[in-house]
């Protein structure tokens, strides 16, 4: 029998809990063995791996190279999360061990040190994760994305001195820690308290915190919570703990903001959510123009404080000024927060203050996507698609043309490409890059989902939610979300459960109600939904009162419906009103030739509308099956199936 050694890189494999799965039951462990066998062998090959032997529920393998070994663990990971993440799939969870070192082979099989080194390594691992010794991290460092973080000095078994062991960091876990509580590098930044001579200033406070959001964004090894669910504290008093346990985060940044003329003074902490300690504490008395070399050492800090290794690219992005124009970048603080609003009054505003700060600074990008976004967002419902997309455009190209990088510019491009020009390859495309870019961007996954429900994708929508509720957990049009794509992929009974959730978790809200109302029409509980939308009060928004109006159509009651269509129809409109808002009562209504007519002439007119995003909508379930709705919806590239068009719980909200 030949023998000889050599230096090659050892990976253990290891399925969690496959003892147990196989006594509770049998023939299903086996199946996922199996089908974790043939997910594995490929890969192995993939990266010039030899697989040396097989022990039932895990792996022994050799490589040439460090750097190939930690390659295929994580993209073995990889596509395991991404299995998991599928409808219905039973989870498969590997432990990965590497090690570097001498071996000795006897046959096709190696021993030595190094195998038993790597075989102890390997149980470190996390359930879905991977360890590696410091000879495997000397090796691999800087030469992968994904960052190794080292573990407390580890005794392994049978060794008498404790060894280095790091974890690589998936993108999928943000650094999970080994014991409980939530990661450190998830960090909610607090409203900043306004405590400025002039009551006045607060949106200076609210768009700080804004801004220092994005500026921690840019740090691709932190989640930064949203500000959507951030604000909910703006004047609450609840405890860090509390915090923490509601947000899902290990650090928390506090503080204040005090603006007087042109001086400056904010006062922060990052605060470790578990043991309630300063990471760091500061006070910047700065004159107002040093607004954002704070920010890059507000982000510089956190960094350092949480342990955080800032490539070089990260560095000189935190340090960017946006602009050099102070008054611009007042009227950009004030655009932001009046676009936060609820009314048309405040987005009016907020395109004013914008469009200002842009004719002062021409080049100022984060305006210019700011301003896109608020035409793309107000773009049929209350200005025309037409006049608002053609604006969104102009800021996007210029947007695109000063900063190639800027994820809220992808972003723009991915809205304008689904909502505007019905590509659905390059929206994905751009959708994609402006996450790649902006991995803590909560509004790139939500409107993401959005466009993989309307291609009919559920599954890939359900978990483009669940990363944005990560990022934005208090955000409640999320669970709506949520609820609209389950009833539309068939899951009527998840759907249900989400609506349920909604309305007890928050009794008061009519839209909960009515939510909830449009989910029991569905499942034929007439009184249920009844119910529901007598508990649901007139809401503010114009979408929410349509599919409110449509709803009590459907339930036998017409009169609010034909209200709004004779609104609508009034010459004396001046407000524009989307053609499927109509279109939607008149089907709801039984008037099925009057809502093809509206569908058909907005088409003719050249309108691209957004039947897309509506097309799913309950208010059509009167028209699906006819042949001119499923035509009209084909000629979008979007799925058709043999009963018309896979249905939705409601109208937009």
């Amino acid at each position: 029998m030949s023998s000889n050694r050599r230096l090659v890189a050892i990976m253990f494999t290891d399925m969690v809990g496959s003892t147990a799965a196989t006594q509770r039951d049998e023939a299903s462990a086996l199946v996922l063995l199996h089908e974790h066998e043939e997910l594995l062998r490929p890969l192995f090959i993939a990266y010039q791996g030899r697989e040396v032997k097989s022990m039932g529920d895990g792996f022994l393998v050799e490589f040439e190279s460090a750097l190939k070994a930690t390659q295929c663990a994580v993209e073995i990971q990889r596509q395991i999360h991404e299995r998991n993440a599928k409808k219905g799939a039973a989870p498969i969870q590997l432990r990965i061990g590497i090690h570097l070192g001498d071996v000795e082979q006897r046959g096709s099989d190696i021993f030595g040190d190094a195998v038993n080194i790597a075989s102890r390594i390997q149980p470190v691992a996390e359930p879905g994760g991977i360890c590696v010794s410091n000879a495997v991290q000397e090796q691999v460092r800087n030469k992968i994305s994904d960052r190794l973080e080292k573990l407390p000095p580890t005794v392994l078994k049978g060794l008498q001195v404790a060894m280095d062991v790091y974890r690589v960091i998936l993108p999928w876990d943000a650094a999970v820690p080994l014991s409980g509580g939530s990661p450190r590098t998830r960090l909610a930044v607090l409203p900043l308290a306004n405590i400025s001579p002039d009551p006045k200033d607060e949106y200076f406070a609210d768009g700080l915190t804004e801004e220092l959001i994005t500026v921690l964004s840019k740090i691709r090894e932190l989640r930064v919570i949203a500000r959507t669910s951030v604000n909910s504290y703006k004047s609450a008093t609840r405890s860090i703990s509390q915090i923490g346990s509601e947000l899902g985060v290990g650090s928390v940044l506090e503080g204040s903001v005090r603006k007087s003329g042109n001086r400056l003074r904010i006062t922060l902490q990052l605060i470790d959510v578990v043991t309630q300690e300063h990471a760091w504490a500061e006070s910047y008395d700065r004159e107002l123009d040093d607004v954002f070399a704070i920010q890059g050492e507000i982000a510089e800090k956190t960094a350092g404080a949480l342990r955080l290794e800032l490539l070089g690219s990260e560095r000189r992005s935190i340090r960017k000024k946006p602009t050099s124009d102070l008054p611009a970048y007042n009227l950009y603080l004030r655009g932001i927060h009046a676009s936060h609003g609820t009314s048309y009054e405040t987005f009016a505003e907020a395109i004013e203050f914008l469009e200002e700060a842009i004719q002062k600074d021409p080049n100022f990008v984060a305006a210019c996507t700011a301003l896109a976004n608020v035409y793309i967002g107000l773009a049929g419902e209350t200005l025309a698609p037409g006049k608002a997309f053609a604006r969104a455009r102009e800021l996007m190209a210029k947007s695109l043309q000063l900063d190639p990088d800027s994820s809220d510019a992808h972003l723009v491009r991915a809205n304008l490409a689904a909502q505007d020009d019905l590509n659905w390859a390059v929206a994905e495309m751009e959708y994609k890059r402006a996450i790649s870019l902006n991995p803590s961007g909560e509004q790139a996954h939500f409107w993401y989902a959005f466009l993989l429900r309307a291609l009919q994708r559920y599954d890939e929508a359900i978990e483009e939610i669940r990363i944005a509720t990560e990022l934005d957990p208090l955000w409640p049009l999320l669970g709506y979300v949520l609820g609209d794509t389950y009833i539309a992929s068939g899951d009527l009974k998840a759907g249900l459960a989400v609506a349920e959730g909604l309305r007890d978790r928050d009794p008061q809200n009519g839209e909960a109600h009515a939510f909830l109302c449009a989910i029991y029409l569905r499942s034929g509980q007439m009184d249920k939904a009844r119910k529901e939308l007598e508990l649901a009060v007139e809401p503010a928004a114009l979408s929410a009162q349509v599919s409110r109006a449509a709803l009590w159509a459907r339930l036998g009651k017409p009169e609010e419906a034909r209200r709004y269509v004779r609104e609508f129809l009034d010459p004396a409109q001046t407000r524009y009103v989307g053609p499927w808002w109509l279109a939607g009562l008149y089907s709801c209504l039984g008037e099925k030739e009057a809502a093809l007519e509206v569908l058909e002439r907005d088409e003719k007119e050249g309108s691209k509308g957004g039947l897309w995003f509506h097309y799913q909508d309950t208010a059509f379930d009167p028209i699906r099956g006819d042949p001119r709705f499923r035509s009209l919806v084909k000629r979008l590239n979007l799925p058709v199936d043999e009963a018309g068009t896979a249905p939705q719980s409601g109208m937009r909200r």
